[in-house]
């Protein structure tokens, strides 16, 4: 009889409890900090308890009207740049070399590229 009740009563539960919603500016937001601040944990963190990855929100995310990976360079976030440099592909990469200012993030997408 308890299995009887036990079964709706958390099928009555699920069905209610509402999954909290991400909102596009605050994920933004916390990117922009992370790479700011040149926290490689943090970001790598953020990205994998948010289910996303670089890849996919390169295009969409502007950090003061900036892709991510010029933001970082004007930061001199060298260790976050790095990680996007690695993660996105190459012919990205390769395109946004020239707006990068950072000699060390500079270098490392030439490595990126040229192989």
């Amino acid at each position: 009889m308890k299995k009887y009740l036990l079964v709706p009563a958390v099928a009555l539960i699920s069905t209610f409890s509402v999954a909290p919603t991400a909102n596009a500016s605050n994920l933004a937001a916390s990117l922009c900090e992370y790479v700011s601040a040149d926290d490689k944990k943090r970001l790598r963190s953020f990205l994998k308890s948010n289910n996303l990855k670089i890849r996919k929100v390169f295009d969409g995310v502007q950090c003061n009207g900036q892709n991510l990976l010029e933001f970082a360079s004007s930061k001199n976030a060298v260790k976050t740049g790095s990680l996007m440099i690695n993660k996105l592909p190459k012919s990205k990469v390769e395109s946004t070399i020239a707006s990068l200012t950072s000699t060390e993030l500079v270098a490392v997408a030439n490595k990126r590229v040229n192989g």
